[in-house]
């Protein structure tokens, strides 16, 4: 019974099988279809041409803050006052309070979803992460209003929801009060993005702070709250705000951080607070702490007195510091029309010669050259932090990596990857930290963007700058990997495989691509420069930049980010078929002569060949076969040829009597999309007099068929070779099968000499015993 049930009911569902299998072959798979299913809808809050819209509107948080450091025991102690501001035509019950400091709880989320195994050997670093011995995250001491009143709240992992009294309704601003501490975690033991750095030798610290107060999550128009966990690979999602911060150190320590110094009589002495002026009229750093006062101070600790650095930042999204007694500091001013901006740089002994020689000059050419493509550096001052092994931004400031050999040599490779680091830390001052894009979702988006102008800051640092990620042949590897091992760029930033080449490597080389190779630098340059612009100090969202980018540009660019950016297709255009032809003007005294040589480069059948050396046909043995057909030359012009020809143009205009004339030879090139990915065919021809020409299809050749193309290219002169993506700029990941002759590549191995390791004779052996 139940068998005769399921049956009929299997057979109830067959046509609505089959038609949703038709619907599937009958569905618009054209790497062409615009990408309306893709995109959110535009709105009042965000236009269809990628801008703001007239309802446009975001959050604020204003915060002033109070922290003391506790050298002696690497603590973090603070308290804060936030005032909320709601824009949004929402009324809000209740707040969601960033914590990632928790991150690193015993029993953090992140800790939880981690995957862990067993080495053999395994290090210590690795066993002391297992059993996780670090009492991190903030101890939350109080959460008031600003009558002292205790509020509700409840702690989920790295968020905290604070209840409110009553809705906040739009226009309303509430404050409240957080009080908290936490321990400071060795970054060289357990890591993290922010920490200390011990050297043992004088027993001193470097401390670069971040994270380190708790901090408003998001409410924006296309996702509500941003209350995702931190897991520690999305990283961060901030409202823009003004801080007010008051930062207790050793008063042996210099301290640098976001914003502006608010008392420097009271933490400078009268000589640095001259050199710090004389900075900013310079054009090359000047020493506001130079080596010998720093490597005095760090002879001696000064616990007993303390001093309270004082900051202000306005319309920033977030706010960190570095402080040491280990500092040397120098400054130089950039100027931006009227305003000049301080470039600076923190760094120990440790990090000499390259910090003194290179840092801040790699700030201020960072800050320059960003500027001129998107817009003028706003903030008043860039700041290099060294400390070891890391690279993380924040407004204002950075940490950056890049030291020495403890000798002050130091490799090639060690002094760019310095300069690297600099650019792409400071970089992100323009995003994400001004176009405010949300990390916590899409990592592309500041680090792809950030990673793209990087590499135009490093060829303009040098033109022999030796390795800079975006260029198109350095992903190839990547591209034409295990599809298993890739997920798409637009993927979330906790679930990406291979982070950096996928929210790195891949979208600064797809942004290099469209510069130099699909829409060309000046239409480029003019999109990217409207959208940075649209969204300074703003919240984007990918529809945002990709809408922008053919807004400002005219060029249709769906087909770019669906494959870029919304599948892991690869390039892959193969060369597969070269036809020659020319016009035949059937003039008979051009046409046969042509022919009759023709004929003889064919070569004689094999079967034809041995028969002549073997026997005599019928026909040469019996002449009375033979005809005229057996003697005529069918090649001779003939009257009866000329006659026809005279006919055949006595029909044609003078118009179709020229192009008989034509005497180019026509190649008809057949491709095939093998990688998926659609692309520009770039071609180069090389002709038999050695002179070249370089010919680009654009992608829209594959409109109507995304898997084979064709294209017919007249030309006056033989070709002698064609060559699909010459310069390598599209990232096809099979450069095998674009050349025409196919190229014979000669592939180089090497020997060596394996030497056996001496066994004793075993007869030998018992002969001694």
């Amino acid at each position: 019974m139940y068998f005769k049930y399921f049956l009929s009911f299997l057979l109830f569902l067959s046509p609505f099988c089959q038609n949703s299998s038709r619907a599937q072959e009958n569905t618009n798979h054209s790497a062409f279809r615009q990408l309306h299913d893709e995109f959110s809808t535009p709105n009042y809050y965000r236009t269809a041409s990628g801008a703001p819209g007239q309802g446009y509107w975001q959050q604020k948080a204003d915060y002033s803050i109070t922290v003391t450091l506790d050298d002696q025991h690497q603590k973090i102690y603070g308290e804060e006052t936030v005032s909320y501001h709601n824009n949004s035509p929402d009324p809000l019950d209740y707040l969601w309070i960033q914590l990632d400091q928790n991150v690193r709880e015993r029993n953090s989320f992140s800790k939880q979803v981690s995957t862990s195994h067993i080495s053999d050997p395994m290090s210590f670093r690795s066993m002391q992460r297992l059993f996780n011995v670090f009492d991190g995250g903030f101890k939350i001491e109080y959460v008031k209003d600003v009558r002292g009143k205790d509020l509700p709240y409840i702690i989920n992992y790295t968020m905290m929801r604070i209840d409110l009294p009553q809705p906040l309704k739009h226009g309303e601003t509430y404050a409240f009060k957080i009080k908290w501490w936490y321990n400071i975690n060795d970054r060289a033991r357990i890591g993290g993005r922010s920490g200390m750095e011990y050297f043992p030798k004088e027993d001193n610290y470097i401390y670069t702070i971040a994270q380190f107060y708790p901090r408003m999550a998001v409410y924006n128009d296309f996702e509500g709250w941003q209350n995702k966990q931190f897991i520690g690979s999305g990283e961060f999602t901030l409202t823009f705000g003004d801080f007010d911060v008051r930062i207790t150190v050793p008063a042996d320590h210099i301290l640098g951080a976001t914003g502006l110094l608010q008392n420097p009589q009271d933490v400078l002495t009268t000589m640095q607070r001259k050199r710090l002026e004389k900075a900013r009229h310079s054009d090359t750093p000047v020493m506001i702490v130079t080596e010998k006062e720093a490597r005095d101070r760090e002879k001696t600790k000064d616990y007993s007195h303390t001093k309270t650095w004082h900051f202000k930042a306005r319309n920033v999204r977030d706010f960190a510091f570095a402080t040491s007694r280990k500092f040397i500091w120098d400054a130089m001013g950039v100027p931006f029309g009227k305003r000049i901006v301080m470039a600076m740089s923190y760094y120990p002994k440790e990090g000499n010669p390259l910090w003194e020689q290179y840092s801040t000059k790699v700030v201020a050419h960072t800050i320059r050259t960003y500027s001129k493509y998107t817009f003028d550096f706003p903030y008043p001052k860039a700041v290099s932090v060294h400390t070891n092994r890391i690279g993380m931004e924040y407004p204002m400031i950075c940490f950056n990596g890049g030291r020495p050999e403890p000798d002050g040599t130091y490799s090639e490779r060690t002094k760019y990857s310095m300069i690297s680091v600099i650019i792409h830390e400071v970089g992100h001052n323009f995003f994400p930290m001004i176009v405010n894009s949300d990390e916590r979702q899409w990592t592309w988006m500041d680090e792809g963007l950030n990673t793209f102008l990087q590499g135009i800051a490093e060829r303009e640092w040098d033109h022999n700058f030796p390795h800079w990620r975006g260029n198109p042949a350095d992903i190839v590897d990547y591209m034409s990997g295990d599809p298993e091992t890739m997920v798409p760029i637009m993927t979330n930033s906790e679930s990406l495989l291979q982070f950096g080449n996928n929210a790195y490597a891949k979208p600064a080389t797809a942004l290099n691509i469209l510069r130099e190779t699909v829409m060309g630098r000046e239409l480029f340059d003019f999109a990217f420069r409207q959208y940075a612009r649209r969204w300074e100090f703003k919240h984007p969202t990918p529809e945002d930049f990709f809408r922008t980018m053919e807004d400002a540009s005219a060029v249709d660019l769906d087909w770019f980010w669906r494959g870029w950016f919304y599948t892991t297709d690869h390039v892959d255009v193969s060369l597969d078929k070269v036809a020659v032809y020319r016009i035949n003007t059937k003039n008979p005294d051009i046409e046969k002569p042509i022919a009759r040589q023709e004929a003889k480069n064919i070569p004689e059948q094999i079967s034809i060949t041995r028969n002549r050396q073997s026997l005599k046909t019928a026909v040469e043995r019996d002449p009375a076969l033979k005809d005229f057909y057996n003697s005529y030359d069918k090649y001779e012009v003939t009257p009866l040829d000329k006659k026809t020809y005279e006919r055949y143009l006595s029909s044609l205009t003078d118009e179709e009597k020229k192009l008989t004339d034509n005497k180019d030879y026509f190649y008809e090139l057949t491709f095939s999309n093998k990688g998926g990915l659609v692309m520009p065919i770039i071609l180069e021809f090389t002709f038999e007099d050695h002179t070249k020409k370089r010919i680009k299809i654009p992608a829209e050749i594959w409109r109507r068929n995304n898997k084979t193309v064709s294209k017919v290219f007249p030309f006056p002169k033989k070709v002698k070779q064609i060559i699909i993506d010459p310069l390598q700029e599209t990232a096809d990941t099979d450069t095998d099968n674009n050349a025409w002759p196919p190229l014979e590549h000669i592939n180089r191995f090497e020997l060596f000499k394996y030497t056996y390791p001496h066994r004793p004779n075993p007869m030998q052996q018992k002969i001694k015993k």
